[in-house]
């Protein structure tokens, strides 16, 4: 973290810090935090939890994506997937995986996040081996399934553990380093298959080895994860006392009167925060503006391959091309993710952003040229990929205490990936070779993206300057300071 982040996140007056009780005062009493402390707790957290959110994301996204894959490399001339049918099975990994989203928020404090996440895992590995077993198209729409009810909740709970440990401003970077997995696993994807699908033998031909393996690899990760995350702040084993009391006293103090208890772990949950969760202004337009943001994501990572083959290239080369547009969108989404948190800017990112994937869709649409519409890949991946960890980041920020923040998340990505009913439809057999309509739907996409943006980014400023001027404190006076959340008159939203 930089010296400028460090400073921006300091608490203006200071004095020491003793003991844990002493953190679980009020939010603006005055604690030393020192800088160097400071540091070494974010470069501790950063050692030991992010590695493994990031190859839980990895490896998450190579087998919700391995069908794009796989699809090139024969399965569906094997299992007879015509017309839509392909469309078909893409959707209906997502029936499950949504319905799951808000229940599992809710429920990971309770199973222990650092158990359950990893368990997750186990078991979305062990369904997508079973994939390489398929032999006909209803048992790949079952493997479907139980893969979507498997993976449903890793993406909001990974949002809502970051959030128990790191703060408000370090979190956007955080959420880049797990989520820069989906553009890399892209990369990763398309050489591992390369190579798997020259495996031949009697019954097995390219293709399933593209499951055995990957999803080998899922479950064993899945097992050691389960020895390495910890639970919430208070569960941390690798600090000093001093590090822990400072952890939970930035935690605090960073939550500026939102939080009713001085840790996640004194939080009960009460239906109260579900509904203050669901009535928030950014909760309702940061999920529609996710899912304008998720559309073309999807549909990216499921058809680029069908997309550059349909440029001419024969299958090898079509899935070793999609490496480099995936490539620039991994370290797009770092710079991004570190830039949003040392401006403590979310949205103006995005409008940038969405700009530039309208740009490559258009090169796409327009040119004839294969070497111009391949062009359009890289702005489309440099584009859209960085909007996905600001909008989860912006609604993260501007939510609070954890019961709220983890039904809004939660709610976001329900909805935002109800897009997958749309970007599983947006490229089909017959617009091929150009797929002028998928493009041109994830246009209007990311149209709509701009304009829910922008909303969002006035409604902020005007709440954050009625909050400055004192017409919010009249909620300390009429109601109870500890049911306030983001409602307190010293929450300040991120913009």
């Amino acid at each position: 973290m930089s010296s400028a982040e460090e400073k921006k996140d300091e608490s203006p007056s200071r004095v020491h810090i003793a003991d844990v009780e002493k953190v679980s005062t009020a939010w603006n009493e005055p604690i030393d935090i020192p800088p160097e402390l400071d540091k070494r707790i974010t470069r501790k957290l950063d050692i030991r939890i992010m590695p493994w959110l990031f190859g839980l994301w990895l490896l998450a996204f190579i087998d919700r994506s391995n069908i794009g894959n796989a699809r090139i490399d024969g399965l569906a001339e094997d299992l007879k997937l015509d017309s839509n049918k392909f469309n078909i099975a893409l959707t209906v990994f997502y029936v499950p995986y949504i319905c799951y989203d808000v229940p599992s928020n809710l429920v990971i404090k309770y199973f222990r996040a650092g158990y359950y996440l990893p368990t997750l895992l186990i078991l979305w590995g062990i369904v997508s081996l079973c994939i390489g077993f398929v032999k006909s198209y209803e048992g790949l729409l079952a493997a479907r399934f139980f893969l979507g009810l498997t993976e449903g909740g890793l993406l909001g709970g990974m949002l809502v553990y970051l959030a128990m440990f790191y703060r408000r401003h370090q979190l956007l970077y955080r959420i880049t380093l797990f989520y820069c997995a989906a553009p890399l696993s892209g990369a990763f994807g398309g050489l591992l298959a390369t190579g798997l699908a020259e495996i031949h033998t009697d019954g097995y031909n390219g293709w399933p080895f593209i499951f055995f393996v990957e999803g080998a690899i899922t479950i064993v990760f899945g097992i050691v994860v389960l020895f390495m995350l910890p639970h919430t702040p208070s569960d941390v084993k690798f600090f000093t006392p001093e590090e822990h009391s400072a952890l939970l006293a930035r935690m605090r103090l960073d939550a500026h009167g939102s939080n009713p208890t001085s840790s996640v772990d004194q939080e009960k949950f009460s239906w109260y925060w579900v509904h203050r969760a669901l009535l928030n202004v950014n909760t309702i337009v940061l999920s529609l503006n996710f899912f304008a943001i998720i559309t073309p994501i999807y549909s990216f990572s499921l058809f680029l391959p069908t997309i550059i083959k349909s440029l001419g290239y024969a299958k090898v080369t079509a899935q070793l091309f999609t490496v480099p547009p995936n490539m620039s969108a991994f370290f797009t989404v770092l710079f991004i993710g570190w830039l949003s948190d040392r401006w403590q800017m979310r949205g103006p990112l995005m409008l940038v952003g969405c700009v530039v994937a309208i740009v490559g869709y258009i090169m796409l649409i327009a040119s004839t040229r294969s070497s111009v519409q391949y062009g359009g890949t890289f702005l489309v991946a440099a584009g859209i990929f960085p909007c996905s960890p600001l909008v989860m980041g912006w609604l993260t920020n501007n939510l609070a205490p954890h019961y709220v923040r983890a039904t809004g998340t939660g709610f976001q990505i329900m909805i935002a990936n109800m897009a997958a009913f749309i970007a599983t439809f947006t490229y089909l057999q017959e617009d091929a070779p150009r797929y002028i309509t998928g493009h041109a739907i994830n246009i209007g996409m990311l149209g709509l993206a701009l304009v829910l943006t922008t909303i969002n980014i006035f409604y902020c400023q005007w709440e954050n300057k009625k909050r400055a001027s004192g017409e919010r404190d009249y909620r300390l006076r009429e109601e109870d300071e500890e049911r306030l959340g983001y409602r307190h008159p010293h929450f300040k939203y991120t913009v």
